[in-house]
């Protein structure tokens, strides 16, 4: 059965692929970002792409012609979605979505610091979002509160990262609105992959 679990597969490539073709049938998608793509180039989209959905997370953040190019060769490369930041503005989002299957915009990040300057903006960028047509926003799972106040605003999909290594919880995330939850490491650096998935969707 699947889950709403997102993968976050920022390891090699050896260990990416093959935590993709464990959980392909179990999870959502797979979110490829800057350490998996650096490393093993952007063909690996297609590769996790053979075995489950692909986000692709570089969150953008160019002018729009560059942002709007990156996010052409991503879907181009086999990502069905992409993840773009918020900060730089409506004509971004609006050229990111025309080339693009799936645009998720960041509207708020799990970290600490995007209290100094992305979050005191994050529900802006969220009605945004919606304004310009993307299909979800990103927000933080350490903080679920924000979740349900940024899904309640824009109504779009919400992707929440920030669940196990940094503290947030899956069930929390998903009590406040969270459609989707992005996992990485407490799943990626399992010696069971599969049991680690089980653990963290039961709550245990």
């Amino acid at each position: 059965m699947q889950s709403r679990v997102i993968v976050a597969l920022d390891v090699s490539e050896e260990r990416a692929v093959n935590i993709a073709s464990i959980l392909g049938n179990q999870v959502y998608a797979f979110k490829v970002g800057y350490p998996l793509i650096l490393g093993a180039g952007l063909g690996i989209l297609n590769k996790i792409s053979s075995q489950g959905k692909v986000i692709a997370d570089l969150k953008i953040a160019d002018i729009p012609e560059v942002s709007a190019s990156i996010a052409s060769q991503l879907t181009s490369g086999g990502a069905s979605g992409v993840i773009i930041h918020g900060f730089t503005g409506r004509d971004v989002v609006r050229s990111c979505r025309k080339v693009t299957k799936e645009l998720y915009v960041v509207a708020e990040m799990s970290h600490q610091g995007s209290l100094d300057f992305l979050s005191p903006r994050s529900e802006e960028i969220a009605i945004m979002a919606r304004e310009e047509g993307a299909d979800g926003i990103v927000a933080p799972a350490t903080r679920p509160e924000r979740i349900r106040k940024l899904k309640e605003v824009s109504g779009l999909k919400v992707l929440s990262p920030g669940v196990g290594a940094q503290g947030g919880s899956y069930t929390s995330a998903v009590e406040n609105g969270a459609d989707y939850v992005i996992i990485g490491r407490s799943i990626t650096m399992s010696d069971n992959p599969v049991e680690a998935l089980e653990r963290i969707v039961s709550g245990k």
